[in-house]
């Protein structure tokens, strides 16, 4: 059994290196965090201690690098002053107690005394989070396993699933390391709410759904809200934007515009010369109205989308015009036109 290799650590490895080794290690195969493949983790638990016992004591070590596992066996020089400390040590420094446990084997058997695992956020003890390790007993300073940066996927929604929410279920497959160090893949179905009212940009995170790597903490995976383009409406902030093509006639004599909301509802629009009346009847009186004319804009209140911080709030619905012109006109035709207009100022 090769103590070195085992905590994966060269022969001139110093002090401080075994013991961040040790620490990193002794957390990751913990048997209380590997549930599903606990007798593996504890045996590979069992070696990183011995390990660490073993190199991180002065006298140990050295009778382990001259003779190797058989005369550390055989007895050897007590531990050094101011050395290491022993595994149980190192875990009552960080955590106030000591998380091992190892079951005594039978009768007349060496064993180390079971102890209550410290995996909590409460007193002394410590806690795994997003980070990793992130506390540690008396403020001494805890190394934090490594995590690599998130890893970040599109979540394509159209303006109909962005205006009424919907839950999408995603299938990932992400590389993790198994209790016994291999690598694997496995498959998982991650479900998201998306809000009604959430804008392209607006991030996901599922903490450690990520591809991991050896000794490293997984990859937060964040998915990002795309949106998906529509045939009839674009969006513009808490606004939508559509667009509408009118002939002359009706730019100047009024028009109705049915338009299919993005909650399925009909919306009618009367544009009476720019006025917007929703299902208003023409009164037939001498009421002046502005014009449409290209580049118009005509704003509905309340038939934008949903403002995801406001509840029970909407943006605008903005109608941009565009009127086609004929092509021809009788000249009878167009001094009629003429003599209107003049009149209209």
């Amino acid at each position: 059994m090769d103590y070195y290799e085992i905590l994966h650590v060269g022969r001139s490895a110093t002090d401080d290196d075994i013991r961040r080794a040790y620490r990193r290690l002794a957390m990751r195969w913990h048997p209380d965090k590997n549930h599903t493949g606990k007798k593996d983790a504890e045996a590979k638990f069992k070696d990183i201690t011995d390990a660490y016992n073993v190199l991180s004591d002065a006298g140990k070590r050295a009778l382990y690098d001259q003779y190797g596992e058989e005369g550390v066996s055989a007895g050897g020089a007590p531990p050094q002053p101011g050395g290491g400390g022993g595994a149980d040590d190192i875990f009552a420094e960080f955590f106030g107690s000591t998380p091992f446990t190892y079951c005594n084997t039978g009768a007349g058997t060496t064993a180390r005394a079971k102890q209550q695992a410290a995996w909590d956020a409460g007193g002394g003890g410590a806690y795994f989070g997003r980070g990793g390790f992130t506390r540690d007993h008396g403020g001494g300073g805890a190394a934090a396993a490594p995590q690599p940066p998130p890893v970040e996927s599109k979540l394509a929604c159209t303006l109909e699933e962005l205006y009424v929410g919907v839950t999408k279920n995603m299938k990932i497959s992400r590389n993790v390391v198994d209790a016994s160090g291999r690598m694997k893949t496995e498959s998982e179905i991650l479900s998201i709410e998306v809000k009604p009212g959430w804008k392209k940009g607006t991030k996901i995170t599922f903490p450690g759904k990520g591809n991991q790597q050896w000794s490293q903490l997984p990859a937060d995976l964040v998915f990002v809200v795309d949106e998906k383009p529509h045939d009839v409406y674009r969006r513009d902030g808490n606004d939508l934007v559509a667009e509408a093509r009118v002939t002359l006639a009706d730019a100047l004599g009024g028009t109705v515009l049915v338009l299919a909301t993005l909650d399925g509802r009909e919306l009618v629009v009367e544009v009476s010369g720019g006025g917007v009346v929703a299902g208003d009847e023409d009164d037939g009186g001498d009421d002046e109205d502005p014009v449409v004319y290209p580049g118009y804009e005509l704003v509905v209140p309340s038939e934008g989308m949903p403002i995801a911080r406001e509840p029970g709030r909407h943006g605008s619905l903005r109608i941009r015009f565009d009127v086609a012109f004929p092509e021809r006109l009788k000249r009878r035709q167009r001094a009629q036109i003429k003599r209107i207009l003049d009149a209209a100022g």
